[in-house]
C-alpha cells in the first residue's frame, strides 16, 4: 500500500488534533478541519496551564491561563524534545507557545437555528462550550457545561417568549431528562456525515487493532491499512491503577452519544454527558470514544477505555460494524467489527 505524503504545515496541523499524522489516501478523511487556521481557538482543559516563550517547559514563562479560557490558535510547531511522546505546541495569537495536550481544538461555530422532527436528531456542539440550563431562558439554571463536538440527542426547537431566541432542548439519556441550550451553538448532524464508511467490505475484511506500547490503533481492510491514530488507553490515575485489556473484542454495542457519570468505567467519578462515538467492546464498560477533556494522546490515561479525539472517534464509529441508523439510540448485539488489543 502506498503511503500518503503530507507538508510539514499539514503534518503538524494533523499531530495537533491528536492524529499520528500517518493518513491513508483511499478513504474520505471528512474528520479533518479545514485547510487554515481561520477561526481556530484552543480551550484550556486543564486547570491552569503555562504560556511560554518557546515550546518547551524549560523555557520562560509569560503568561498563566486558565481552565475554559479560550485562546486563538494561530501557528503549531514540534518542540526539539525528541524524547517527548507528544512535542506538539501551540502558538498562540503573535506571542508564545503553550503545550497541545492541556488545550482542546476548537472553533466558534453559529447555527442556523432548525425545526426538529418528533422523531429527534442528534446534534453536536459547535462552540468552545455552551451553557445547558432548565428552561430555555438565559436566566434559568445552569445543569451542565457542554463542551465543542460533544454528542447529544435534540428533542425539539423552543422559542423565548421573552427575546424571541430559538433554544434546542436536549435529551439526558442517563437521567432521562431535558435541559436547553441556545440552538445556534448545536449543529444538527446530517445522514450523510453518518453514513457507514466502506459498507461494501464485507464485515469479516474489517478489523482494528490496538498497540498499547505504541499507544496506537490502526484499521485494516482485507489486509491493508486504511486508518491509523494515536490513543490514550488505561493509566496510572489519582484513584488507582487502570489497565486495557488485552485479547480479542467485538464492535457489538454502539452508541453515537452516552452521559457517562458514577457507574460508567470511562467517568470514574466525573460527570460526562455527551461523550461521543461510543463502542463498547466489554461488558464491563471498556469502549472506543471520542474525549473533549482531554487532548493529550500518546501515552495512558484513561480508566480503561480506549480514548481518541472526538473526529477519529466519528470515523471508527462509521467505519465499525453494526451500523447505527441516525435515529436510533444504540445497536446492541452479537455482530461486529474485530478487535485486537495488543502490548
Amino acid at each position: 500500500m502506498s503511503k500518503a505524503v503530507l507538508s510539514r504545515r499539514d503534518f503538524l496541523k494533523l499531530s495537533g488534533y491528536g492524529l499520528m499524522g500517518m493518513l491513508c489516501p483511499n478513504l474520505p478523511m471528512k474528520f479533518l478541519q479545514q485547510d487554515d487556521f481561520d477561526n481556530l481557538q484552543g480551550r484550556v482543559i486543564d486547570r491552569t496551564i503555562w504560556e511560554y516563550d518557546e515550546p518547551d517547559f524549560k523555557a520562560k514563562r509569560l503568561k498563566l491561563y486558565w481552565h475554559d479560557l479560550i485562546l486563538p490558535i494561530t501557528n503549531t510547531t514540534i518542540s526539539e524534545d525528541e524524547a517527548a511522546y507528544n512535542r506538539v505546541w501551540y502558538q498562540v495569537g503573535e506571542g508564545g507557545y503553550v503545550y497541545s495536550g492541556s488545550v482542546q481544538p476548537v472553533r466558534t461555530i453559529l447555527n442556523e437555528p432548525q425545526t426538529v422532527s418528533l422523531k429527534g436528531a442528534l446534534g453536536e456542539v459547535s462552540v468552545p462550550y455552551t451553557e445547558a440550563r432548565l428552561e430555555a431562558n438565559r436566566n434559568a439554571e445552569v445543569v451542565y457545561r457542554l463542551y465543542y463536538e460533544s454528542v447529544h440527542w435534540v428533542g425539539a426547537s423552543a422559542r423565548n417568549t421573552t427575546d424571541g431566541s430559538m433554544w434546542y432542548s436536549l435529551r439526558d439519556d442517563k437521567n432521562h431528562t431535558f435541559y436547553f441550550v441556545p440552538a445556534q451553538h448545536i449543529r444538527l448532524l446530517t445522514s450523510e456525515e453518518l453514513a457507514p464508511l466502506s459498507p461494501h467490505v464485507p464485515g469479516k475484511d474489517k478489523r482494528v487493532e490496538v498497540h498499547l506500547d505504541d499507544q496506537l490503533l490502526m484499521a485494516y481492510e482485507n489486509g491493508g491499512l486504511v486508518f491509523a491514530t494515536r490513543v490514550s488507553t488505561g493509566g496510572k490515575r489519582q484513584s488507582g491503577r487502570y489497565t486495557t485489556p488485552i485479547g480479542e473484542f467485538i464492535t457489538y454495542h454502539k452508541r453515537p452519544t452516552r452521559h457517562m457519570a458514577a457507574g460508567d468505567i470511562a467517568s470514574s467519578g466525573f460527570d460526562l454527558p455527551g461523550v461521543p462515538w461510543v463502542l463498547y467492546i466489554t461488558e464491563g464498560g471498556i469502549s472506543f470514544h471520542g474525549t473533549y477533556w482531554h487532548n493529550d494522546y500518546g501515552r495512558p490515561r484513561s480508566h480503561g477505555c480506549i480514548n481518541l479525539t472526538p473526529q477519529a472517534a466519528k470515523w471508527v464509529f462509521r467505519w465499525t460494524m453494526p451500523s447505527v441508523p441516525p435515529d436510533k439510540e444504540l445497536i446492541y448485539g452479537h455482530v461486529g467489527t474485530k478487535v485486537e488489543i495488543k502490548v
